[in-house]
């Protein structure tokens, strides 16, 4: 298997099937091997339910129907750590950031880098921002702080969902990171860097959707996990 993709989802009914779609007539059209894995975080709509009819219709696409809701890294993890693919990406279920800017990650790869992920801070990036005001100052503020606390300022944006890893940089990190929510993509770049892992910031269209489950408190969670892994750095997990 040569490439999995991971989505975690919490109910995007509105929105899942279309990308999956645009995931399937990507890949359909690669010559290697892939799979599509969407784990489901305790969805209290029909997200599961849609997702499992497409399924029904379409090779290469499993599903991880959690009941309960944990957090998207621990579903990130549940699926990067049972995925068979050479390389993993995870990619966020509402397709902010569509599946072709792959043909930009793989050129790296054959310049060893171990992990490549999306970035909008960098030169190339494209935004399409709906966000709430405070959503954008907090977001810009937050960055230069987990820049600053994990040791990552010279990775601009940690925060993407759309994050490249080999399979032996995914099983090792990913098997060993403690946060279930939005803190956890610090949290593996912060350790893949311990670890020694190379890292590449490639630029991206994003398009940020008007709807979405992060607000205030995501925030102010947030903040509390990118203390808790601080303090893991120095105890050395």
């Amino acid at each position: 298997m040569y490439l999995s993709v991971i989505i975690p989802t919490y109910n995007e009914a509105h929105k899942i099937i279309n990308n999956l779609t645009s995931i399937r007539d990507y890949l359909s059209q690669q010559p290697y091997d892939w799979e599509v894995i969407i784990v489901n975080d305790g969805s209290t709509n029909n997200t599961a339910e849609l997702v499992d009819n497409f399924i029904k219709q379409n090779h290469g696409f499993r599903l991880i129907d959690n009941k309960k809701n944990h957090g998207k890294g621990y579903v990130v993890k549940q699926g990067m750590l049972v995925a068979k693919g050479g390389f993993r990406l995870f990619t966020d279920a509402d397709g902010s950031t569509t599946i072709d800017h792959l043909e930009k990650f793989w050129p790296h790869t054959k310049e060893r880098y171990d992990i490549i992920i999306g970035s909008i801070e960098i030169e190339g990036a494209k935004i399409f921002e709906y966000a709430q005001w405070y959503r954008r100052w907090l977001g810009r503020l937050s960055k230069y702080l987990i820049r600053f606390l994990t040791g990552l300022w010279e990775i601009h944006d940690t925060q993407r969902g759309f994050k490249l890893f080999t399979a032996k940089a995914a099983e090792d990190v990913f098997s060993k990171i403690k946060i279930d929510r939005f803190g956890f993509d610090f949290e593996v770049l912060a350790l893949a860097k311990k670890k020694g892992y190379k890292i590449k910031e490639v630029a991206v269209v994003w398009n940020n959707p008007s709807k979405t489950t992060v607000n205030l408190k995501s925030y102010i969670e947030t903040f509390k996990e990118l203390i808790r892994v601080r303090w893991y750095l120095w105890t050395n997990y």
